[in-house]
């Protein structure tokens, strides 16, 4: 069994959940299980609501649709361009 990829984001403005705040979001790398009802085109073209269905399932700590919903752009294209290279084959990485 593989060992799973893990990428870590730090966003520009943090989240706040109540008294919590949110500097940072580790994206896991999705198996195919977890891209079930999405399109891979929508993700790598970072369509928000292809992105807004994967993050919750690939984030640590689980980011709500609240969440998202109110992401600053900043942080939403930060998590969706993280979370689309998980799609590019390491042979085309540089």
């Amino acid at each position: 069994m593989s060992k799973p990829e893990f990428k870590t984001v730090k966003l520009e403005t943090p989240i706040t959940r109540g008294e919590t705040i949110i500097e940072e979001v580790q994206l896991r790398k999705p198996k195919a299980g977890e891209l079930r009802g999405l399109s891979l085109a929508d993700l790598l073209n970072l369509d928000v609501n292809a992105v807004s269905t994967l993050l919750p399932r690939i984030s640590d700590p689980i980011l709500t649709k609240q969440d998202i919903d109110e992401l600053d752009t900043e942080n939403l294209t930060l998590l969706a361009g993280e979370s689309a290279s998980f799609f590019v084959p390491k042979s085309m990485k540089m």
